[in-house]
């Protein structure tokens, strides 16, 4: 029992003690905290500068760009299916035997060729004896004719001979229609498939033989979303790549927008048109479409990382002039944006051309008025092989902004010192739609086969849409 009192006491005062050293090594510390306000109440009454920055009174640094001009698209991808412009499966309408095939797996065929040919003995004969009763029946209507005028006959034999007439000539018609059903012809020109029968089957009406496709002209069949169809209009360019052909590029006019909305997925359904008369692609390829709206010329852009979102509203921090080279005075501007393109972003409102934003070190810029070093990523940085000798353009942009369009040109974004080549990049990027063998020879794009001499079918195409409906111009 003593023992535990003593355990209990030696507790007690081993607690004491660390308590007393506890408050005894914090006893500075707070004394340092009490004395910093007064310290702070006997500046408060001293002027401040009118911008503030972190600890020591050093303006916050961040990088700037500039507003800049880009050409700009406004499209959307999708995907969609190659298709034929006329495409069918020839099948008998009558049961035979085949007798004659007239064509080869893959040929060309042209428009009313006969390509099939059944076994049409009988249908003949009924031809020919068609063609015997109708010679009888006319010679005995030009007799009664004559018999008539000289009342050798009554009028009702004449009539009878009349009525005996077209009888035959009725039955000459179903002899020969019968008998033309026996041939398959080709409704269009086209190029046939592989057959699936051969010479000696026996068919059954509705069985296939082959198919035949028109691939002058390829129709692409994709969707867009709804909220798309008030923009997709007739006549606007969609650029198509395809998985089977890397690097290549074909441009389709857009021909026919389905007016019903699939209510399953709410999207719309366009047709466009390929001229491929150069036989590159072919019906059922997978395409990846992109679909061109318009294309705004002179957009203003910055850099995406330039945006600030703030309550459901879009914001940048513009710097003002400030009174050093390398200093400048924060400002807060709410924006309206427009198009996106890979890394840039359009104004609508908000910022004027050659206007500086700042694109990194939002974060340390809290308030409005606030000094703030600007960050020159273009100055040289010695050490470092293939750094810029002065302070520029980075290794390679001058010669990169020299050789791009908008430089050559003189635009605006040419004369901004900063990120020459990336304005090129955007201005450039307009300049990039429609590469390929349909692009008319445009810079970068891949060689490509002569054109083909002649009308575009697709242009024949929505000429012969427009003319639907029209009233014939021809006098009566």
């Amino acid at each position: 029992m003593a023992s535990k009192v003593i355990y209990s006491a030696i507790a007690v005062v081993g607690i004491a003690v660390a308590s007393g050293a506890a408050w005894w090594y914090q006893q500075p510390k707070n004394s340092s905290t009490e004395q910093s306000p007064a310290a702070s109440s006997s500046t408060s009454g001293a002027p401040q500068p009118a911008a503030s920055g972190p600890a020591g009174g050093r303006p916050p640094s961040v990088e700037v760009a500039k507003v800049e001009v880009a050409r700009l698209t406004d499209d959307t991808q999708a995907v969609g299916s190659l298709r034929s412009r006329r495409g069918v499966v020839l099948r008998p309408e009558v049961s035979g035997r085949i007798t004659q095939l007239n064509f080869t797996d893959g040929q060309r065929v042209r428009m009313g060729q006969v390509l099939v040919q059944f076994d049409d003995q009988l249908p003949q004969a009924q031809v020919q004896q068609a063609l015997a009763e109708l010679s009888i029946a006319q010679a005995n209507q030009k007799r009664n004719q004559e018999l008539v005028s000289q009342n050798f006959i009554s009028q009702r034999s004449l009539d009878e001979s009349a009525a005996n007439l077209q009888v035959a000539r009725a039955k000459l018609s179903l002899a020969q229609a019968t008998a033309a059903r026996l041939k398959i012809i080709a409704p269009f020109d086209g190029i046939a498939g592989i057959r699936l029968v051969n010479v000696g089957d026996y068919l059954k009406d509705g069985a296939d033989i082959v198919n035949i496709e028109d691939i002058d002209a390829i129709f692409v069949d994709f969707r867009l979303p709804e909220r798309f169809q008030s923009k997709v209009k007739r006549g606007q360019t969609a650029v198509l790549e395809m998985d089977a052909l890397p690097g290549r590029k074909y441009n389709a006019k857009i021909q026919a927008i389905d007016p019903l909305i699939d209510a399953n997925g709410r999207s719309v359904g366009v047709r466009g048109c390929i001229d491929n008369r150069q036989s590159q692609l072919r019906p059922g390829m997978f395409a990846r479409v992109n679909t061109v709206f318009g294309v705004r010329e002179n957009a203003k852009v910055i850099p995406e990382e330039a945006i600030v979102p703030q309550g459901g509203k879009q914001f940048v921090i513009k710097l003002l002039p400030g009174d050093t080279p390398l200093s400048r005075i924060s400002q807060r501007v709410e924006v309206k944006l427009g198009l996106r393109s890979p890394g840039k972003v359009e104004v609508l409102d908000g910022l004027e051309l050659g206007d500086t934003v700042v694109v990194a070190g939002q974060q340390r810029v809290q308030r409005d008025g606030i000094t703030v070093n600007v960050v020159d990523l273009s100055a040289p940085r010695p050490g470092r092989p293939g750094d810029a000798p002065s302070g520029g353009s980075p290794p390679g942009a001058a010669k990169f902004a020299a050789s791009s369009p908008v430089a050559a040109s003189g635009g605006a974004s040419a004369a901004l010192p900063a990120m020459p080549a990336a304005s090129a990049a955007v201005a450039m990027a307009g300049a990039s739609v429609g590469k390929g063998p349909n692009a008319g020879g445009k810079p970068g794009a891949p060689a490509a086969k002569p054109a083909t001499k002649g009308p575009n079918p697709c242009d024949e195409l929505m000429a012969d849409d427009k003319s639907k409906g029209k009233p014939s111009r021809k006098p009566a």
